[in-house]
């Protein structure tokens, strides 16, 4: 019997990782890896220990999961996007036993997590202090049972959908190591190494950073984003973080509709590359079904 490819994800066993994976691969075609953090899912990829990794990278709440691109644009240049699906997200309130809200001293969660749930915490549960934990999983089993002892408690979900959008939704991408001596100028038919993922649209997207030392003059991102815009290329996001090393210097996240075998992503691509000191692109794929269309 082949083995099957592993795919790491942010573990443990029950995390919103865990169930992006699972409802876009079959289950059987692949075996889940959970790891302890989005760090060692992408740094286990590196490595070769697992084919696959998928990891959080969007929150329409919340926003971009910073971790994860800052990795994509710095330490983990050799991994690229290959694949996303989207996530519907909804949050509950868990107990190791029934208790009144006005009980509770701590909140357990992963450090996404509060934003999304803003209005609730801060209309029910503002005496709580919030503790971070590497998983909503994870945390789980904080509450749910002693560690020291191996015992298992019973659960209690005081509340649910406590996030403050019913459309709360998590884009995850799946990730795969670039070949060696592959092209990754964002010019060439990059080959097709994407997982089976179910489901996926027909359209195409690509994800690009960007940044140069004509951030410090006026009009240089404007001058970057005519390339696309002169030729009528869509841009479905755009985004700015710091850059190590000083402050006030940034770089610049882009998805835009298309790919770069296509003439003009391509020369649009070129265009941006001749005004910046760095361009790369960070992958194409084609696009996740909306888990809104997905469920009706």
């Amino acid at each position: 019997m082949a083995r099957r490819p592993r795919v790491g994800y942010l573990g443990p066993e029950g995390t919103f990782s865990e169930e992006a994976l699972l409802a876009s691969a079959a289950a059987e075609a692949v075996e889940p890896v959970p790891l302890a953090t989005i760090y060692d899912t992408i740094m286990a990829l590196r490595r070769g220990d697992v084919e696959w990794a998928v990891v959080p990278i969007e929150n329409s709440l919340e926003g971009s999961i910073s971790v994860t691109l800052d990795l994509l644009a710095g330490e983990a240049s050799d991994v690229e996007i290959v694949g996303e699906t989207l996530l519907r997200v909804r949050h509950s309130l868990i107990a190791g036993r029934p208790l009144g809200l006005q009980e509770i001293e701590q909140v357990l969660t992963h450090p996404q997590v509060p934003g999304q749930c803003a209005r609730f915490l801060r209309r029910e549960l503002a005496h709580a202090q919030i503790v971070p934990a590497s998983s909503t999983a994870e945390a789980v089993r904080t509450v749910a049972g002693d560690r020291a002892s191996g015992e298992r408690r019973a659960r209690a979900a005081l509340r649910e959908g406590v996030e403050d959008r019913d459309d709360n939704e998590t884009r995850f991408a799946w990730l795969a190591r670039v070949r060696e001596g592959e092209d990754r100028s964002g010019l060439g038919s990059p080959p097709l190494r994407e997982p089976a993922l179910e489901p996926a649209r027909e359209e195409w997207k690509t994800s690009l950073v960007f940044w140069g030392p004509g951030a410090e003059r006026p009009g240089w991102l404007v001058r970057c984003l005519d390339e696309f815009a002169r030729r009528e290329i869509n841009l479905t996001k755009i985004e700015s973080r710091p850059r190590p090393g000083r402050l006030g210097s940034y770089m610049f996240f882009a998805d835009l509709s298309g790919r770069p075998s296509e003439e003009p992503v391509a020369a649009a691509i070129a265009g941006v590359r001749g005004r910046c000191e760095q361009v790369r692109v960070l992958g194409a794929y084609r696009a996740g079904q909306d888990p809104h269309v997905r469920a009706g």
